[in-house]
C-alpha cells in the first residue's frame, strides 16, 4: 500500500440539521452540500418526473402501437452490467405493459462490434424479423445500424445516456437527457434509467388510454434491477439517481428482489437484508460485467429474468466461475501494463511519464480492457487508454478509455477526432469512460496525440495523487452506532464519496491474513479503547511502526450472526 497525500475536505456547517440525524453524519452530509431537506429526498416521491425528458411522447406512441398490433419487438443491449439490467427492464417491464411479443439480442463483441450496427440488424432480419427495435444503453451514434433497419422497413426507438455526436441517427425517436436541449434535470442516468423513465411514461400513456381495466402493472419491482445497472455503471450518484438506487435497496433488503439478483447475492456470499451499493458495485457487477466481457451477456441476462430459483442459483454460480477467469486474466494484463511503464520510466529516466497514457498488448482481451484501463488509471492518475485487437490476428483495435477529473474523455477524442480525421475509425462515451477502434497501424499517431490533448487540457496539478478525508474522529465517534448510520446513510458511490476519516494510532498488535493483508488492533490517540482494523494489500516489507496515521472508513464485521466494530483501512503510513 503506498501512501499517498491525504486531504481533508473543507469542514462545513451542520448547525442546521436536527437534532435526531447523528452529529458525525451531519457532518459527513454537511461536506458533501447536502441539506437537511435534501438528506430527506431518497423517496420516490422525490424522484424528477419523466415529462421534461425529451422523446417520450413519440416513443411511446410508437411502443404503444406495437404493443396493440402484437408486433415484434426486440430489444438491442448493451454486453455490460448497466445493459445487462436494462435489458432486463425493458423485457419485463413490456411485458408488464402488456406486450406479448418481445425478444432481446446482444451483439456479439467480435462479430457485430458494440451497440446496434447493421450486421446486427441484418442478422435480426434473418432471425426473426422484429417490427420495432428498442435500444438499451446504446443506439446514439448507431447511424450504420438504424439506416440499415429503415431499409428494412423496421421501426427504431433509442434509448441511451451517452454524450452524441455532431448528428443523430435517424431514428424514429431518442430517448436521451443527454442530448442538447433536452431538458431532464438529471444527465447522470444510466442506460438502465432511461428505460425506465421510459417504461414510466409508457405506462402513464396507455393508462390515459384505457388499456388497464383491473389493477395498473406496478413498475416498482424493477426497482433492483435499476439500482444494480446504475451503481455498477460509474455513473454519479446525483440526487436523483441516489433516489433509484436507495429504492431498489430498500426492495433488497426487505426480500423482494428479484430471483435473480437474489441468486447473485447468494453466489457472492453476501447478505442482502444488509445490502448497500457498494455489494451492487464490487459483488453484484462484476459477475454480470464478466459475462459480458468474456462469454456471451445472455447468460447475465437470463439469470435476471429467471423465475426459478434453481434456475437462477445454476446461471449466477457459472457467472462466478466466469469472473473468478476474469480476475486472473485481469491481474496478468495489469501487471504487463505497469511493466510496459516501469520499461518507459527505465529507458526514459530524464522524461517523465505521458499526461495520456495509451498501452496496447497483442494478446491483450478485449473485453478486459477497460478493467485493465481503470485499475492503471488509479494507479498512475493519469488517463489510460487500454488497446486489445479486436480479433486475435486483425488490424484493428479496440480500445478503453478511463479518465481522472477534470479531463472530459469524449471531448478529448472529439478533439483528437477533429485534429486528424480519420485516425479513430469510431469512438464514443462520456467524461470518464470511453470506447474506440482504430487501425493497428496508426496506434502511435493516436497516442501522440492523444498525449497532445491530454497536455492542453490537463493542469500539471490536477496530475496529483491524493485521497479525500473527511477528517478526524473523536473518541465518541467510535461506535456501533455511528458505523451503522453511516453504512446505511447514502447510497454511496461515484460522485457521493463514502465517507472516510483520517487518525492517528497507537499499534497494538498486527499479523498477517492471507497473502497480503494485516489484521490489526488499533488504539486513537484521542482515546483509550483499541479496535479490530483490516488493511488488504498492505504487506510491506517491514512491520507497520508503533505509530501509524491510518485512512479509514468505520466497518461493521458480521461474525456468528452479530455485527461488531471494523476499522477498513485504505492507507497506512508512519505517523
Amino acid at each position: 500500500m503506498h501512501p499517498i497525500e491525504i486531504r481533508r475536505r473543507e469542514p462545513a456547517d451542520a448547525s442546521a440539521w436536527p437534532a435526531d440525524v447523528l452529529p458525525l453524519l451531519a457532518r459527513v452530509y454537511a461536506s458533501r452540500g447536502l441539506s437537511p431537506k435534501d438528506a430527506a429526498q431518497t423517496r420516490l416521491a422525490a424522484l424528477a418526473a419523466p415529462d421534461s425528458l425529451d422523446g417520450l411522447d413519440r416513443a411511446c406512441t410508437l411502443l404503444a402501437g406495437a404493443i396493440a398490433a402484437n408486433g415484434r419487438i426486440c430489444i438491442v443491449g448493451d454486453f455490460d452490467a448497466d445493459g445487462a439490467t436494462g435489458t432486463a427492464v425493458a423485457v419485463r417491464g413490456l411485458r408488464l405493459l402488456g406486450a406479448c411479443n418481445v425478444a432481446y439480442r446482444v451483439p456479439n463483441r467480435i462479430r457485430e462490434g458494440y451497440g446496434l450496427s447493421a450486421p446486427l440488424v441484418e442478422s435480426l432480419v434473418v432471425a426473426d424479423r422484429p417490427d420495432l427495435i428498442l435500444t438499451v444503453d446504446n443506439g446514439i451514434a448507431s447511424h450504420g445500424g438504424v439506416a440499415a433497419a429503415n431499409a428494412h422497413g423496421i421501426c427504431v426507438v433509442v434509448t441511451d445516456h451517452h454524450l452524441p455526436g455532431a448528428e443523430l441517427p435517424a431514428a424514429a425517436a431518442i430517448v436521451n437527457p443527454n442530448i442538447e436541449g433536452d431538458g431532464f434535470p438529471s444527465k447522470a442516468l444510466a442506460g438502465v434509467g432511461v428505460v425506465f423513465y421510459l417504461l414510466l411514461a409508457l405506462r402513464a400513456f396507455l393508462r390515459k388510454r384505457g388499456a388497464f381495466t383491473s389493477i395498473e402493472p406496478d413498475l416498482s419491482g424493477l426497482l433492483d434491477l435499476v439500482a444494480l445497472g446504475t451503481v455498477a455503471d460509474l455513473v454519479p450518484l446525483d440526487a436523483n439517481n441516489r433516489v433509484l438506487v436507495a429504492a431498489g435497496l430498500r426492495r433488497i433488503r426487505a426480500g423482494r428482489a428479484c430471483v435473480g439478483i437474489a441468486a447473485l447475492f447468494r453466489a457472492a456470499k453476501r447478505d442482502p437484508g444488509r445490502a448497500v451499493a457498494a455489494d451492487l458495485g464490487y459483488a453484484l457487477g462484476p459477475r454480470l460485467n464478466a459475462a459480458g466481457r468474456l462469454e456471451d451477456m445472455r447468460l447475465g441476462i437470463e439469470c435476471l429474468l429467471a423465475d426459478d430459483a434453481r434456475h437462477a442459483d445454476r446461471l449466477a454460480a457459472e457467472l462466478s466461475e466466469i469472473n473468478a477467469q476474469r480476475r486472473e486474466l485481469q491481474t496478468a494484463m495489469v501487471e504487463q501494463g505497469e511493466a510496459m511503464v516501469a520499461a518507459f520510466l527505465s529507458r526514459h529516466r530524464d522524461v517523465e511519464l505521458p499526461y495520456g497514457i495509451v498501452l496496447h498488448e497483442p494478446d491483450w482481451h478485449p473485453g478486459v480492457i477497460g478493467l485493465v484501463a481503470s485499475k492503471l488509471k488509479e494507479r498512475l492518475h493519469r488517463p489510460v487508454v487500454a488497446c486489445a485487437p479486436a480479433e486475435p490476428g486483425a488490424a484493428q483495435l479496440r480500445a478503453s478509455a478511463r479518465s481522472i477529473a477534470g479531463f472530459h474523455l469524449r471531448d478529448a477524442l472529439a478533439e483528437v477526432d477533429a485534429r486528424c480525421p480519420g485516425l479513430i475509425e469510431r469512438f464514443g462515451g462520456h467524461a470518464m469512460a470511453a470506447g474506440l477502434t482504430l487501425a493497428t497501424e496508426h496506434l502511435a499517431h493516436f497516442a501522440a496525440e492523444f498525449d497532445a490533448v491530454a497536455r492542453l487540457r490537463i493542469d500539471a496539478q490536477a496530475l496529483e495523487r491524493f485521497a479525500w478525508s473527511d477528517g478526524e474522529l473523536g473518541r465518541d465517534d467510535f461506535t456501533h452506532e455511528a458505523a451503522h448510520a453511516l453504512r446505511y446513510a447514502g447510497p454511496w458511490g461515484q460522485g457521493f464519496a463514502e465517507p472516510v476519516f483520517d487518525n492517528v494510532f497507537a499499534v497494538e498488535s498486527w499479523r498477517l491474513v492471507g497473502e497480503r493483508h494485516l489484521k490489526l488492533r488499533l488504539r486513537p490517540e484521542c482515546g483509550r479503547e483499541s479496535f479490530d482494523a483490516i488493511a488488504f494489500d498492505a504487506l510491506e516489507s517491514a512491520p507497520p511502526p508503533a505509530r501509524v496515521r491510518a485512512l479509514f472508513q468505520l466497518d461493521l464485521n458480521e461474525w456468528n450472526g452479530s455485527e461488531n466494530l471494523q476499522l477498513l483501512v485504505r492507507q497506512i503510513e508512519a505517523a
